[in-house]
C-alpha cells in the first residue's frame, strides 16, 4: 500500500480538494483508504474562545425585551 501526504482544503460544499499532482497517481474508479487529520485548537485558542463566549453571554444577560424598541431605530 502506498501513502501520500499533502495539505488539502474542504470546500464550502463539503468536498476535499485533492492536488493535481496526487490525482495523477490515482487510477480512475480506484478504491482508496482515507485518513483525515485535523489540527486541534491550542490551549490558548480554547481559552480565548471561552472568554469570547463568556463576554457574549454576559452582554446578552443585560438585554431586556423592553430594549427591542431600539432595534427599529
Amino acid at each position: 500500500m502506498k501513502a501520500y501526504e499533502f495539505p488539502a482544503n474542504v470546500t464550502t460544499e463539503g468536498k476535499i480538494e485533492l492536488p493535481n499532482a496526487i490525482l495523477q497517481h490515482l487510477a480512475n474508479n480506484q478504491q482508496v483508504k482515507v485518513i483525515i487529520l485535523v489540527n486541534e485548537p491550542t490551549e490558548e485558542e480554547q481559552e480565548e474562545a471561552a472568554w469570547h463566549r463568556l463576554a457574549a453571554e454576559q452582554l446578552l444577560k443585560g438585554y431586556s425585551e423592553d430594549d427591542a424598541i431600539y432595534d427599529t431605530i
